[in-house]
């Protein structure tokens, strides 16, 4: 996006985590200093995916942790997040579902971009809105 900085998501879990004295003060400086409404922070699809994957994995976040957080990064004036009503269509896709957060917003960007459907073998997945793939 032009004028805005690209946060990668190393960064964005600093600052969301504080759990590294030395690199979440860095990046809470940059994010709140650097990144304003007029030269944003930019974060991508990936970034998001990656970010709910450390959360969980490395963090224990719950499902309501993860929402929490995604709305407040939508919602932040000094971040753009990529593809934003998408994001926001997964992230209340994730916290009804019981799907994961990357198949809800995988689901959501195929609806997005005109896919008659989606096909899985998650069955998990399924219940977000793809189709099950069988035999």
């Amino acid at each position: 996006m032009r004028g805005s900085v690209g946060i990668d998501t190393n960064v964005i879990v600093r600052y969301i985590a504080q759990d590294d004295p030395e690199q979440s003060a860095i990046a809470t400086r940059f994010i709140e200093k650097s990144c304003t409404a007029t030269t944003p922070g930019f974060l991508n699809l990936v970034v998001i995916v990656e970010l709910v994957w450390v959360m969980e994995s490395r963090y224990g976040a719950t499902r309501e942790d993860v929402v929490t957080t995604i709305t407040q990064l939508l919602r932040a004036k000094q971040l753009v997040v990529d593809d934003a009503e998408t994001v926001w269509q997964a992230v209340r896709a994730f916290a009804t579902g019981k799907a994961d957060f990357a198949d809800c917003l995988i689901e959501r960007l195929c609806a997005q971009r005109g896919c008659t459907g989606s096909v899985t073998f998650d069955k998990a997945a399924a219940k977000a809105g793809m189709a099950l793939l069988v035999k």
